[in-house]
């Protein structure tokens, strides 16, 4: 690691440019960087700072700047930042830290930079494998509608695609021959992210029998039965929302569950299987790891209600 005579918001022009060629934001995400990290510019300059170096920060610099940003006032509505609005600056940051560990800068590790723990946690809901199997098996297979909400469902909890994207599948992106077992396919996500993901051998035999009974030319993998001879067939993320809906009722499974739940479902089973948390987020295709970290608190809930069962505190035997 170097030492650098530049000041830390000289660096941040940088930065952007960083976050514009190496990781391919959008210019939406660079102005958000930057809006981001222009407070603590400001705040840098306000304490007399504006000279500090990237060496020069401490874990008390960070620390005092977390105290403003926890004394700041929206300005609409005077009350204090929301703290997901303060995890928004220090996120910025802490990414500001990770550039400088890429570029040997010397500077404080970005995993100094600690988020704020919502109160409560924020609640991900997702199934169990009973749930899920009871919501798999609630379609119909004996039609071509029912085969489709098969190959749905199936390719949901397997992939952890959203449901935009899987909307988005086109036919000519399964290349399913007679001996093909799973499938790696790349999909373009928000952000305009491509990613690879993968369908289970579930999956595949699902789509192999829901596609051999498809006789039109739709491209479309995913194709509505019902409506007008004309026009597009597109199975809409409306439709596909409602229905998972109408499966979720048939099974009898929580009425919580939607197509994102799905994908919460899927997370949270690699993570009980011991995946590790940075392949999960290339999984479902999250920008920032920081995303990623909630699976972690739900599995870390779920080792812990399990210690509370087998160890409540009952006496030894000798």
């Amino acid at each position: 690691m170097e030492t650098s005579e530049k000041p830390i918001p000289g660096h941040i022009h940088n930065f952007l440019e960083y976050v514009d060629i190496e990781k391919g934001l959008s210019n939406k995400s660079q102005q958000t960087y930057a809006r981001f990290l222009k407070k603590f510019s400001d705040w840098l300059q306000k304490n007399n700072l504006s000279e500090l170096k990237p060496h020069e920060l401490t874990d008390k610099h960070i620390w005092d700047f977390r105290v403003f940003l926890s004394r700041t006032l929206n300005q609409t509505t005077k009350e204090p930042l929301k703290h997901s609005t303060q995890n928004y600056y220090l996120i910025a940051l802490r990414n500001l830290l990770v550039y400088f560990a890429e570029r040997n800068i010397l500077s404080l590790p970005a995993d100094k930079i600690k988020l704020i723990r919502e109160k409560g946690g924020r609640t991900v809901k997702f199934l169990t494998l009973e749930q899920l199997n009871q919501l798999l098996a609630a379609p119909d297979s004996s039609s071509p509608a029912g085969l489709r909400d098969r190959a749905i469902l199936e390719s949901f909890f397997s992939t952890g695609l959203r449901v935009a994207e899987l909307a988005g599948l086109d036919r000519e992106q399964l290349k399913i021959l007679p001996d093909t077992k799973d499938l790696e396919i790349v999909v373009v996500g928000k952000g305009s992210r491509p990613r690879p993901v993968y369908f289970s051998e579930r999956a595949v035999e699902a789509l192999r029998k829901y596609l051999a009974k498809r006789k039109d030319e739709e491209k479309a993998l995913f194709i509505n039965y019902k409506g007008p001879a004309k026009g597009p067939r597109r199975l809409s993320t409306r439709s596909i929302e409602q229905l998972v809906k109408k499966y979720v009722a048939k099974a009898g499974i929580p009425s919580f569950t939607t197509p994102h739940t799905l994908r919460h479902s899927f997370a949270t089973d690699l993570l009980a299987q011991g995946v590790d948390l940075r392949l999960i987020q290339e999984f479902l295709g999250h920008k920032n790891l920081a995303t990623t970290q909630i699976y972690a608190h739900v599995t870390s809930k779920q080792l812990r209600d399990i210690h509370r069962k087998f160890h409540s505190g009952g006496k030894l035997t000798s």
